[in-house]
C-alpha cells in the first residue's frame, strides 16, 4: 500500500489532534492505542497513523487499532529509523512498499499493521490480562493505604464562587462513549440545569453542546484554550506537594485559576469537591470505572476512584453507558396500532368538516369522470 501526504506529529496523542486537519498522516509515540484516542483520529478523518511505538504491546487488550481498522485507516508501525527526528508538522511523506520517504530518501523502515496482527495480540493480551490484573490489584490496595486521607480527613478546598449546596452537578469525563452518553441525557441538563464541571477534555464536551462550564477542573493537558478561557472558574489539580503544571498554561491565557492539590485522578477530585460542597446528587459522564480504563490512562492502580466511590455514596449516579439503554427500536406492532388508533381522529375530522368533505365529493366526482363512469 503506498500512501502521500502531509504529517503532523506529536508523542502526545491528545495533544496533537487538535492540530489536526483532515487527509493528514498522524504520527504518533503511543504505546497501546487506547479507544478514545483512536476515536479523536478518526473524528479529525485522518488519512493514515505512523506509530513509533506498539499500537498493541500485548500488555492487555487495548481496542484503538481495530477502531481504526474499522474506519480503513492504515496503520504503520515505525521497524527502524527515527521519524521525529526528521520530520516536521506539514512536511510532505510518502510510503512506499513499506518505506517512509521524505524529500526523496529513505528515512525509516515501516510495518503495515494488519486485521492478523491485530488479531494476534489481542489475543495475547487477553492471556496477559489476568497477570496485569493481579498486580493492579495489589498496587490498588498499597496505594489506598497512602491515599486515605481522601475518605477519612477533611479536604482543603480552593474558595470559588460557585454554588453546588443542595444542588445536582453534572461531572463530564472523556472518557469512552462520553459524548453519546452526554447526548442521552440532554434532556436531564435541560430541565434540571445542573452545575457543569467539566474535567479536561470534558469540558469541550460540554461546550459541544452549547453549554459552558461552571467549574473547568484538571491538570489542563488535554482541554483547548477556548475553554479554558470561557468557563467560568477554572482549578488547576496539583500534585500533593502543591506543584500545578498546568497553572502555567492557564496564567499563559491570562485567566485566574486556583489549585487544587490531591492525590488521585482529575475525575475524582471533580467529585470529592462537589461531595464536599453538599451537592444534592453528582452525575458523572464518561468516568474510569474498570481495569482497562484505568490501563489505557497509564495508571497501575484505582485507590484514589474506590477511596472516593466510598465516601460519596448514594450521591453518585454513574451514567456511564448509559446510551446503550436507548437503543431498541419500535416494534413493527406498535407502529400498526399507532396506524389504527389514527385512523379514529383523522375520521372524526373528516365528518365535522365541511371543507373537507367538500374536497371529498369534488375528487370523487373528478375521479368518476376520468374513468368515464
Amino acid at each position: 500500500m503506498n500512501l502521500k501526504g502531509p504529517v503532523k506529529l506529536d508523542k502526545k496523542t491528545k495533544q496533537l489532534v487538535s492540530r489536526l486537519n483532515p487527509m493528514d498522516i498522524a504520527v504518533i509515540h503511543h504505546r497501546d492505542l487506547d479507544e478514545i484516542a483512536a476515536k479523536s483520529l478518526v473524528d479529525h478523518k485522518v488519512k493514515g497513523v505512523i506509530n513509533c511505538d506498539s499500537f498493541i504491546s500485548g500488555k492487555y487488550p487495548n481496542r484503538g487499532p481495530e477502531l481504526l481498522l474499522n474506519y480503513k485507516i492504515p496503520m504503520y508501525e515505525v521497524v527502524e529509523g527515527n521519524v521525529f527526528c526528521h520530520l516536521k508538522d506539514g512536511a510532505s511523506i510518502e510510503i512506499r512498499e513499506n518505506t517512509l520517504w521524505y524529500e526523496g530518501r529513505p528515512i525509516a523502515k515501516l510495518k503495515l499493521y494488519t486485521l492478523e496482527d491485530i488479531k494476534s495480540s489481542l489475543v495475547k493480551g487477553e492471556k496477559n490480562l489476568q497477570l496485569e490484573l493481579d498486580k493492579f490489584i495489589d498496587n490498588t490496595l498499597l496505594y489506598a493505604s497512602r491515599e486515605k486521607n481522601l475518605l477519612l480527613k477533611n479536604v482543603k478546598l480552593p474558595n470559588f464562587k460557585t454554588q453546588i449546596k443542595g444542588k445536582h452537578v453534572l461531572v463530564v469525563v472523556r472518557g469512552k462513549n462520553y459524548k453519546e452518553d452526554l447526548e442521552t441525557i440532554l434532556p436531564y441538563i435541560r430541565e434540571e440545569k445542573p452545575v457543569l464541571i467539566g474535567v479536561d477534555g470534558g469540558g469541550d464536551a460540554i461546550m459541544d453542546y452549547g453549554y459552558i462550564p461552571d467549574i473547568l477542573i484538571g491538570d489542563m493537558d488535554s482541554v483547548s484554550d477556548e475553554c479554558i478561557q470561557k468557563s467560568k472558574e477554572v482549578i488547576v489539580h496539583g500534585y500533593p506537594d502543591g506543584r500545578a503544571p498546568g497553572m502555567e498554561r492557564v496564567s499563559k491565557l491570562r485567566r485566574d485559576g486556583m489549585i487544587f492539590p490531591s492525590a488521585g485522578t482529575s475525575e475524582d477530585v471533580a467529585m470529592l469537591l462537589a461531595f464536599e460542597k453538599k451537592a444534592e446528587l453528582i452525575v458523572a459522564v464518561g468516568t474510569h470505572t474498570n481495569i482497562v480504563d484505568f490501563l489505557e490512562k497509564g495508571r497501575a492502580g484505582m485507590a484514589s476512584t474506590l477511596l472516593v466511590r466510598m465516601k460519596i455514596g448514594t450521591k453518585l449516579v454513574d451514567a456511564k453507558g448509559v446510551n446503550q439503554l436507548y437503543k431498541s427500536t419500535i416494534g413493527s406492532r406498535y407502529l400498526i396500532w399507532l396506524g389504527l388508533a389514527s385512523i379514529v381522529p383523522i375520521t372524526i375530522i373528516i365528518f365535522n368538516s365541511k371543507p373537507i368533505r367538500y374536497l371529498l365529493r369534488v375528487l370523487h366526482l373528478r375521479i368518476r369522470l376520468f374513468l368515464d363512469m
